[in-house]
Order: structure tokens, then C-alpha cells, then sequence
């Protein structure tokens, strides 16, 4: 029996198939995951960035949360990412969140380096400074997505709710007040009820998104004309997951 006939045979033919086979085999798992990954590795492209609509990137935000909540992030390269930013960014969102340490929204959406612009103030405050990032991010940089994000248990909107006083941070608290007084809630309206924080957290958003609208002309043309969409989001300090809506 000849060797191109054999598989017995350490020679030739079967050797070769036997190495194509295994080639076949190792693509298809590059394909499948390394090379996924590596993609995942490198920062979103000014191209990549224009054919996704706010919807769609809105929808990837959600998705990598739900990663994120199921432990299924998956493996970043941030060094890849940082290198590959070094010269341009392209960030596909720009949100406002809250400075709560257990809340950071890069990690609890599974995004990479480069993916969005993320402003952070206690209890996710918007103010003309933080309105001009965003005008920025939007109509200079290309960003599709405004994403205002909340979290439970809220220590800024406590220290609102208890009327908190101290330096600075008065004035902070001042401007969450008002989504305290907007909360509709039969029951213990203290801080020590942790569903009315949740309630006036989430209060703090809507109006955090009245506010952007109302304070940016930019911004609100942007959204009418569909360029951008502007949304809101609660995130759960005890599921790791997030609630989003307009």
C-alpha cells in the first residue's frame, strides 16, 4: 500500500493531511476566539464609530453590562488598547456618572480604552463645565450617545435627603434637592430607606437629562436631528446590573 494510500504512514501524504488538518482546526479556533479577541483588543476606529447608530451603540452598552453581571467579561489587552489610542481617540458615548468607587462604568460595561468619555460628580451632577464636555465629545468628537447614569444606594443623594452640610459639597447636594422634592413615594422618605434613595437616585437622573437638554441647545439640535440619542441608566450595586431607559 502506497504512502498517499496509508494513514498508517508516518510519511508524506498522511503527514500532510494530518497538518492540514490541524491548520484547518487552529484557524478555525482563531477565528472563532483569539481573533475576536484581538479585535476586541484595539480601540474602536473613527470608521467602526460612523456606521454604528446610537441605537446600536446603546445596545452594546447593554450587552457588555449583561457580560459584566454574568462574569463573562472578556479578556482586554489594555496595553494593545493604550497603544492603540496614543495617537486619536473615538469614542462612541459620553456619560456623566456618579464618583461612587463601586460603580465604574468602563468595567460594569465592559469597554475598552478609548470607547467612551466619562465624566464623574458626586451623585452625577451636570453643570455648564460638564455640559461643555459633552457638547465636545458630541458635536467636535463624534460621540452618538449621552448616557446619564445613576447607581443605588447613592451617598450624594443621602447626604441630599438628610439636607448635608459641608464646605463645598452643599452646594452639590443643593442641586440634587430638587429630585428629592419631584420623588412621588408613600413611606419613609429617609435616608435609612433604601428604596426611597433608589426612587430619588433615579429621579436625579431624569432630571439630569432635562437638564442637558434644556441647558444645551447643541445637544438638544443633536438629538432632534437624530445624531445623537440621549438616555439614562441605574445602575445596581447589588446584581451588577444596569436599567436603562430614555
Amino acid at each position: 500500500m502506497s504512502d498517499e494510500n496509508n494513514c498508517l504512514s508516518p510519511h508524506h501524504s498522511c503527514r500532510r493531511s494530518f497538518l492540514g488538518a490541524s491548520l484547518a482546526i487552529g484557524a478555525t479556533t482563531l477565528i472563532g476566539g483569539t481573533l475576536s479577541q484581538t479585535a476586541y483588543a484595539d480601540a474602536v476606529t473613527k470608521a467602526r464609530r460612523d456606521k454604528k447608530t446610537p441605537q446600536e451603540i446603546l445596545e452594546q452598552m447593554k450587552k457588555g453590562n449583561q457580560r459584566f453581571a454574568k462574569g463573562g467579561r472578556r479578556e482586554h489587552n489594555y496595553l494593545a488598547q493604550q497603544r492603540s489610542t496614543a495617537s486619536g481617540q473615538y469614542p462612541v458615548a459620553s456619560l456623566l456618572s456618579c464618583i461612587d468607587s463601586r460603580a465604574p462604568a468602563e468595567t460594569i460595561m465592559d469597554l475598552r480604552i478609548g470607547d467612551i468619555f466619562n465624566t464623574r460628580t458626586a451623585g452625577n451632577i451636570s453643570n455648564p463645565d460638564v455640559l461643555g464636555g459633552m457638547e465636545f465629545a458630541c458635536k467636535l468628537s463624534g460621540a452618538k450617545v449621552i448616557l446619564v447614569m445613576g447607581h443605588t444606594a447613592c451617598g450624594a443623594v443621602k447626604g441630599a435627603i438628610d439636607n448635608a452640610e459641608l464646605g463645598n459639597l452643599t452646594g452639590l447636594l443643593a442641586k440634587i434637592k430638587p429630585a428629592v422634592a419631584a420623588t412621588t413615594y408613600s413611606g419613609d422618605r429617609s435616608s435609612k430607606n433604601q428604596a426611597f434613595v433608589d426612587a430619588v437616585a433615579r429621579k436625579n437622573v431624569e432630571l439630569m437629562l432635562a437638564v442637558i437638554r434644556k441647558e444645551s441647545p447643541v445637544l438638544a439640535a443633536m438629538e432632534s436631528s437624530g445624531a445623537i440619542k440621549i438616555a439614562g441608566a441605574m445602575y445596581s450595586l447589588e446584581t451588577g446590573l444596569m436599567d436603562f431607559f430614555a
